[in-house]
């Protein structure tokens, strides 16, 4: 069936198409015997409005991009449900999409996003990307004067308005806690070694030690690429020197490490300490539940909405970008031993 268009309405009343739209969208410069005969005819021949043309007429399509580099971390989770919720509470939409930590996915997704089919676009940068270095994409999408938001992942190269973890003081405070309770020889794994996050709290986590007067040591900070075996890092780690503590840099991870080391008898955390960042179900529900730095993701989701859309709405006024800085929680489980 063809579908109905303001112009087959015009055409059956003998009208303009500009007193078709105004009627179907009950301006009252239409009389209302007038807009009550074409709302009618259009209920009941099943019109429907072309969001798109409309969007090219309004200049909006309260609708917002949404990038994440994976869906598999709680963390963007709880992102992404703090910006959806936020949105719809404003009157916009989203649109989800996750880059798969692909440099290239993470070029074509922006590219299209910026067809006009969004009215902003949030970002979390890609483990390729920041790889990389290259933000080519990026600088692209800016030009054509659409409103971004960088969040967790970002980069001092572009600028635009940010919301970042303070993951720097996050490394420092998750390593200072094991050193507290009288750890010594701390590892750190992490598959997200070459983005700003990893390298920040690696940072940190240096920094610890250094104040404590401890070598860094870089055989204890595991990099894990995507197709390594885990399991035999991690014995080779416990070959190399005797560990009693590890930080693991995101949730799936720091329950990967519970899960080997058990396999291998040593007990939790009576020998080995285990901390883990981002506070999702899954560290509450293994056993023994894992401590974990929690990194307020449904309040960061619902701060970039917030930002993004004030700047949307204020589009034509002059704005300085701003960087908003959010702190972490360590919530203590049974992973790592009583500070005395």
């Amino acid at each position: 069936m063809k579908k109905l268009t303001l112009n087959d309405i015009a055409k059956h009343f003998g009208v303009s198409i500009s007193t078709v739209s105004k009627a179907v969208n009950d301006n009252a410069e239409i009389s209302k015997e007038v807009r009550d005969k074409i709302q009618k005819y259009a209920k009941e021949h099943h019109y429907r409005p072309n969001r798109v043309a409309l969007s090219l007429l309004k200049k909006s399509t309260k609708t917002i991009g949404v990038i994440v580099p994976t869906i598999l971390n709680y963390f963007f989770t709880q992102v992404f449900f703090g910006i959806e919720k936020t949105a719809n509470a404003r009157g916009y939409n989203i649109i989800s999409c996750t880059s798969d930590e692909s440099y290239p996915k993470e070029v074509h997704t922006v590219g299209l996003l910026s067809a006009g089919i969004v009215d902003g676009l949030i970002l979390s940068l890609s483990h390729e990307t920041q790889a990389k270095a290259n933000i080519e994409h990026i600088s692209n999408f800016i030009d054509a004067q659409i409103p971004l938001v960088l969040f967790d992942r970002v980069s001092d190269k572009i600028e635009c308005d940010k919301v970042i973890v303070d993951d720097l003081q996050a490394g420092y405070n998750t390593t200072k806690h094991l050193l507290n309770a009288g750890c010594k020889n701390i590892a750190l794994v992490s598959e997200i070694y070459n983005s700003s996050v990893g390298k920040l709290r690696v940072s940190g986590y240096q920094n610890a030690l250094k104040e404590r007067n401890i070598p860094f040591d870089s055989k204890l900070l595991l990099k894990v690429k995507k197709d390594d075996d885990l399991e035999l890092l991690i014995t080779f780690l416990l070959d190399y020197k005797k560990i009693d503590a590890i930080i693991a840099l995101d949730e799936m991870m720091a329950a990967d490490v519970l899960y080997i080391l058990k396999s291998k008898n040593i007990k939790v955390p009576e020998e080995i300490s285990i901390i883990g960042f981002t506070n999702g179900r899954l560290s509450k529900y293994v056993s023994p539940s894992l401590t974990m730095v929690s990194q307020h993701g449904k309040y960061i989701g619902e701060l970039t909405a917030n930002i993004l859309i004030d700047r949307i709405e204020n589009k034509g006024d002059f704005i300085p970008y701003t960087t908003k800085i959010v702190k972490t929680s360590l919530i203590e489980r049974e992973s790592t031993r009583s500070i005395k």
